[in-house]
């Protein structure tokens, strides 16, 4: 703005050197009353250029202080704008840092839930399982209950086990165990000198699974109740079957001693 001014000042001021200029040519020239009216006239006319340039001036120097009032207003407002703007971006980073964070926990949810559904279905779903050399399916719950019967035996809890044995083949009519726990069925009750119910376990074990591996003990275990419930023919008889049968195996070596010491 003080340059505006100044360049303003200076054209009125060059203007009003060059009317006194001519004044004062005019007034060697003309020493009479049109001379002065002339040169007052002239004054007059230079006033009236120095009012008009002077409110020019002001008038330009209050436009130029009203568009830089409106020019700063302009720049507060634009960084009022650029505040607001910074401030819904910091917002919106957040919305994002916490979307992500609770899409990254979600995620963790889901994986746990979905590993604990298979956990959970895996311990429902059939396994397969190998018992006395033979493979096949056994429910989580088949597993669990037969080696639990199997535990009680192995603590010579002959009674208990035969009851659980017992509640297993009652329960599990159809299961891949069932000729092994028919196997330790008879033994628990041959344990407890119930030689007739032993019998009848172990020829249901040999007339279901005559290929079992257990089978020779069976048989073993058959002339045992036979010689129990005094039935020595019947003892000789099932003795030699197990050795024509199944010649390599311990049982029938046990079986030919026990050949020659019965009668």
């Amino acid at each position: 703005m003080p340059v505006i001014r100044s360049g303003l000042r200076a054209k009125v001021f060059a203007g009003a050197v060059s009317l006194l200029l001519v004044g004062n040519g005019w007034a060697g020239l003309f020493e009479d009353e049109d001379a002065r009216r002339a040169i007052l006239d002239l004054r007059q006319q230079l006033d009236t250029v120095k009012r008009d340039s002077d409110t020019k001036i002001a008038d330009q120097v209050r436009r130029s202080t009203e568009d830089e009032t409106q020019l700063r207003r302009s720049l507060i407002e634009l960084q009022n704008q650029l505040e607001g703007l910074r401030t819904e971006l910091s917002k919106l980073r957040g919305q994002n840092e916490q979307i992500a964070r609770e899409v990254a926990d979600l995620q963790r949810t889901q994986k746990d839930t979905w590993q604990a559904t298979e956990d959970r279905i895996r311990k429902l779903e059939p396994t397969r399982v190998t018992v006395d050399g033979r493979e096949f399916l056994a429910e989580p719950s088949e597993k669990r209950d037969f080696d639990a019967a199997l535990a009680i035996f192995r603590k010579s809890e002959f009674a208990n086990a035969q009851l659980a044995f017992v509640d297993f083949i009652n329960r599990y009519s159809q299961t891949g165990y069932r000729p092994s726990a028919l196997f330790w069925l008879a033994n628990a009750q041959y344990a407890t000198k119930d030689y007739k119910e032993a019998l009848i376990n172990f020829r249901s074990l040999l007339t279901q699974a005559p290929d079992h591996v257990r089978a020779p003990e069976a048989m073993l275990a058959i002339a045992n109740c036979q010689v129990e419930l005094k039935e020595p023919k019947a003892a000789r008889k099932t003795l030699e079957d197990l050795v024509a049968t199944h010649p390599a195996s311990e049982a029938a070596r046990a079986a030919k001693e026990r050949l020659t010491r019965l009668k």
